[in-house]
């Protein structure tokens, strides 16, 4: 599992893979003492992320192609499961989608959130698309808000907008972080409302996750997200072809996809950018990372939603541990979810593909997220480790 970072110039903060050292250092850890205390674990989770190979600031800039554990971040942002901790510290997600059309996307989003560990996960959709969503899990909390044109007369839209809007806003400081898009449709009434409901969460500095019609909806209106650090947009090959067509005014240029990534994140004002692909491309407008880790070669639908949700957990964690931190870490919380998440959904893919083969489907990536998860950061150890403190 490696994380390549791509960079014109590489600041000292940026990730590098532990040495060779510190990997003899952690066997050895392991080895005598099966878990090590709560410090000594963050201690070397910190040097995994920051290299702990002894080089200087200058020696590591001139290295090109470097590596970053992908593990680390996982290890590092996920909080312990701690008997002290109370419902709602482990992250609060909305999802803000799902229609007459489309009810699976918002669900698989959802869900997503909640195997992989976050407490609470909503689900702000029409009133068409609840009894659906409700239907699949009883543990999601859905709201029927949303309306579309067909059942709204135009002199009662401007009143049923703000209606909206005041349903969803009375939630709004609650959530650790909103995903806008999956199962959205395209009906311009909906998106106008959805439109607010963006601008209410930038003006409460709430992380937004921007996927798939939230992404023709920002397309076509950037300044919803432009200038904001805290959106973060999950572009897939489609998708990423019409923001770069409508940004930079040209094609795609995948013989320097990182660079054209990089302009494209820059020009809508430092946002962070997860382009999909056969290796993920992740950034923020400073520094490109990619992580190509094997996922799975069954490209069934409702993938991007697991991600979409996935990300949206790991941001909340990762603004956790960078706010909790005793230091300036210069570290980018979106950045770091979208590795995390990226990394995670990719081993689940995986997973699922070696018991399902050409019948995988979503639903059984999403049954792998646990597994996937534990595997990389063991709650067992976690847990030991806090007793012993």
């Amino acid at each position: 599992m490696r994380i390549h970072c791509l960079q014109q110039s590489i600041p000292s903060s940026c990730m590098l893979n532990s040495s060779a050292i510190i990997r003899r250092q952690q066997f050895l850890i392991r080895a005598l003492g099966g878990c090590c205390s709560h410090q000594t674990h963050h201690h070397f989770r910190m040097q995994s992320m920051y290299g702990g190979s002894g080089l200087g600031v200058d020696a590591v800039q001139q290295r090109k192609g470097l590596d970053a554990d992908a593990c680390g971040i996982l290890r590092l942002i996920t909080p312990p499961v701690d008997p002290t901790r109370y419902k709602g510290q482990a992250g609060k997600i909305a999802v803000i989608g799902g229609c007459r059309e489309y009810t699976g996307a918002p669900y698989f989003s959802a869900i997503s959130a909640l195997k992989i560990g976050a407490d609470l996960s909503h689900v702000f959709c029409t009133k068409d698309a609840a009894p659906i969503i409700k239907g699949y899990s009883p543990e999601l909390i859905v709201h029927p808000v949303l309306e579309e044109s067909y059942s709204v007369r135009d002199e009662d839209k401007k009143s049923i907008s703000e209606r909206v809007l005041a349903e969803v806003e009375k939630w709004m400081e609650r959530f650790d972080c909103l995903v806008v898009g999956p199962g959205l449709g395209r009906d311009p009434f909906l998106l106008d409302c959805v439109s607010n409901i963006i601008k209410q969460a930038r003006h409460s500095s709430i992380p937004i996750v921007i996927d798939a019609d939230g992404l023709f909806l920002v397309t076509n209106n950037l300044d919803l997200v432009s200038g904001y650090p805290l959106a973060i947009l999950t572009p897939n090959i489609n998708e990423y072809k019409r923001l770069v067509q409508s940004v930079l005014n040209c094609e795609v240029n995948d013989q320097d996809a990182p660079g054209q990534l990089l302009s494209l994140a820059k020009r809508i004002g430092g946002v962070t950018i997860l382009r999909k692909g056969k290796s993920d491309l992740v950034s923020d407008g400073n520094k490109v990372m990619s992580v190509s880790m094997y996922g799975s070669p069954r490209r069934c639908g409702g993938q991007g939603d697991i991600l979409s949700g996935s990300v949206a957990v790991f941001v909340s964690w990762a603004r956790q541990y960078i706010s909790s931190a005793k230091e300036e870490l210069g570290m980018n919380p979106t950045v770091l979810g979208c590795i995390a998440g990226s990394a995670l959904v990719r081993k689940a893919a995986s997973l699922a593909f070696e018991n399902k083969r050409r019948s995988t489907l979503t639903g059984d990536i999403i049954e792998c997220l646990g597994r996937s998860l534990e595997e990389i950061c063991p709650v067992s150890c976690i847990h030991r480790s806090l007793l012993d403190q």
